[in-house]
């Protein structure tokens, strides 16, 4: 499912204009990507759990020189699946 795809269901199930739907869907990104910037965990219960994760340096191979180089740390948004929607998916 696109983006675009998503704000025509919401627009559907809410019974409103894709104008409203497309402002509601990208206010929730807007927001869950502010939160997660600024360090914080966003739950959801019953949808699951966004957080930042942190990835150690590591060394890593370089495809064109075939030379090992050294991955710098990151930090990487995760997300973990609640158990209603694992249950949800597995039916």
């Amino acid at each position: 499912m696109t983006k675009t795809e998503l704000i025509s269901a919401v627009a559907d199930k809410t019974e409103s204009t894709k104008k409203n739907a497309e402002a509601a869907v990208n206010a929730i990104i807007s927001t869950i990507t502010d939160a997660l910037a600024s360090g914080e965990k966003v739950s959801i219960v019953g949808f699951g759990t966004f957080e930042v994760r942190d990835r150690k340096e590591k060394q890593v191979l370089n495809p064109q020189t075939k030379k090992m180089m050294t991955a710098p740390a990151s930090k990487a948004p995760a997300f973990k699946a609640g158990q209603a929607l694992k249950n949800a998916v597995n039916k």
